[in-house]
């Protein structure tokens, strides 16, 4: 776990189940540190769940061994949070070159609405290759100004965007379902 500047933190986690919640309770710990609202920290904290638990799940899907066999090879994922000006960048590296999908789930569905919710809450989203890595990073982008003065970022960051040509089209996030959903969701984490 490093925080080199006030605006940038990467944590890199073993590619198992628990990274879920280490990633989850780091998020919450560095926008803190950063004095991040509270809505902004909850909602953070559902992206990274929900980014973490993709990169796991779609990474392992073609493995028959258990991710907690002593059989098992471990990789990592790398989460980057990343604020900029009114902006807070959630960056997920994982070790699949496979894109993510927003998935059409009915609602007694118990799973498989992780990047919609992503998609949902964040102003913009996408993801892209990174060079000579063998995955890919998913990333979110959440707006933060206008909300507190004293959360902000003087600080550039490490000096590259992540708006892409990969970036996602049309956002749920003014549709009052989608928010009444993610508020329990949020609530049960």
């Amino acid at each position: 776990m490093s925080q080199a500047r006030s605006g940038f933190s990467q944590l890199a986690l073993a590619d198992t189940p628990n990274a879920v919640g280490w990633a989850r309770r780091h998020a919450a710990d560095v926008l803190h540190s950063w004095q991040a609202p509270p809505d902004i920290i909850d909602t953070a904290r559902l992206i990274v769940s929900e980014l973490i638990t993709n990169a796991i799940r779609h990474t392992r899907a073609d493995e028959e061994v258990s991710p907690y066999s002593p059989l098992s090879p471990v990789r990592t994922v790398t989460l980057t949070l990343w604020l900029e000006r009114e902006r807070l960048f959630i960056l997920v590296h994982d070790n699949d070159r496979r894109p993510p999908v927003v998935k059409a789930v009915g609602e007694d569905a118990e799973s498989g609405r992780g990047v919609f919710l992503v998609e949902a809450l964040s102003e913009k989203w996408g993801y892209y290759y990174p060079p000579e890595s063998a995955g890919k990073v998913v990333w979110s982008e959440l707006r933060t100004g206008g909300r507190d003065p004293g959360f902000r970022n003087d600080d550039a960051g490490p000096g590259r965007s992540a708006d892409n040509k990969y970036a996602a089209g049309r956002s749920y996030r003014d549709t009052p379902l989608v928010v009444a959903r993610t508020l329990v969701a949020l609530r049960e984490l």
